[in-house]
């Protein structure tokens, strides 16, 4: 069972800085208009265990089909980092892109599939 940790993680460019307190023992890949095309490996976790480090007052927002969503991505380099929304229990949440985890093997992680291109 893998328990809460500190990450890490950045934009590409390092304009977007952030860390984050999460259980990392599976990946989402979603199938929506936006994750299809970006490549997202998204982790889930509570607001209250993130927090940008560098850049807040930077990061730029996109928001498409119902506008729950807030996409948060680096004006510079363009990579999204995370997405700001409420999870289905009420309580706001962030979706971090594994992609931009510092010192994460990816392949070691189960990936379950949302059908998010439904909703």
């Amino acid at each position: 069972m893998a328990s809460k940790r500190s990450y890490s993680g950045s934009c590409q460019c390092g304009n977007i800085r952030f860390s984050a307190e999460l259980v990392l023992a599976e990946l989402v890949a979603c199938n929506c208009s936006r994750c299809r095309r970006v490549g997202h490996l998204l982790a889930y976790l509570p607001e209250s265990d993130f927090q940008v480090t560098v850049g807040e007052a930077g990061v730029s927002e996109y928001r498409f089909h119902t506008g729950r969503i807030a996409h948060r991505f680096c004006p510079i380099c363009g990579i999204q980092p995370y997405a700001a929304g409420t999870a289905p229990d009420g309580t706001p949440s962030i979706a971090v892109n594994a992609r931009c985890l510092d010192g994460v093997d990816l392949d070691t992680l189960p990936i379950k599939r949302c059908d998010g291109a439904s909703y």
